[in-house]
């Protein structure tokens, strides 16, 4: 049986982030993720989620701006201090809010930037976060994004990141799946994450296209969260999508797939 958490960075947006939470209980969800606390103050997220009974699943190590289109600089040589400060400020989060592995997005490739000062630099980020997080018993998660929703993303396919994780050599360091972004990519789903499974530490998912909720398009969950059962994947599945109206009018797929 699948067990979703509720992405409030996506979901009940009609609402107060501090007041999605509630939102999230009431809809039946008994976890959650978000992309990033920073804005608030932690002992106030924890005590929400105490408050409804939710377990924290997931965030991420800050970004760079994200306003300002940044999405992650892990591959920057020029930002390595305030990416491994942004490490340290992630894991005091983690402490408090009792989630138990952090995601990293690697960052858009920075212009003139030659491909091995860039993969040099990303694998030295990559060692430090992991031995920083090891430290503190959490895991490192890396996600590959579809370059057709962000152009120049570094990671964009499930085997670049398993090449990846190779070269960091960290055994708490593991691939992020999100369903959406590798149907863009690559497709072959089912067998890409038979093959990467021991390497797959949190999934996600949305449909396509629209990155709407499952049902809307043309992946076929039905078939894919049953197969996820039969390999064996027993993690949390977040649910990052865009509802097509509000969230609450768009839950009835989980007990669709859930049969």
């Amino acid at each position: 049986m699948p067990k979703f958490a509720a992405n409030l960075t996506m979901l009940f947006t009609e609402h107060a982030f501090l007041d999605r939470f509630d939102h999230a209980a009431k809809a039946g969800f008994e976890a959650v993720e978000f992309l990033f606390p920073y804005a608030f103050d932690p002992a106030e997220i924890k005590r929400r989620l105490d408050a409804h009974g939710l377990e924290l699943v997931l965030h991420n190590l800050p970004a760079g701006n994200w306003d300002q289109g940044e999405r992650g600089i892990a591959c920057h040589p020029g930002r390595v201090s305030e990416f491994r400060d942004g490490v340290q400020e992630a894991i005091a989060y983690a402490r408090t809010l009792g989630v138990q592995q952090l995601n990293c997005l690697v960052g858009k490739v920075p212009a003139g930037v030659a491909a091995d000062e860039l993969h040099a630099t990303l694998v030295g980020n990559l060692r430090f976060a992991a031995d920083a997080l090891k430290k503190a018993g959490l895991n490192l998660l890396i996600e590959p994004i579809n370059t057709y929703d962000i152009p120049g993303f570094h990671l964009s396919r499930t085997a670049q990141a398993a090449e990846l994780l190779a070269d960091v050599g960290a055994d708490n360091t593991f691939i992020q799946y999100d369903i959406y972004h590798a149907q863009r990519m690559e497709g072959e789903l089912a067998a890409t994450l038979e093959t990467h499974l021991p390497r797959i530490g949190h999934i996600q998912l949305a449909d396509n296209p629209g990155r709407k909720e499952p049902g809307t398009g043309e992946i076929n969950y039905a078939f894919l969260l049953a197969h996820l059962d039969r390999i064996g994947y027993r993690g949390w599945i977040g649910c990052e999508y865009k509802p097509a109206t509000t969230t609450e009018a768009g839950l009835g797929w989980r007990q669709a797939l859930a049969r």
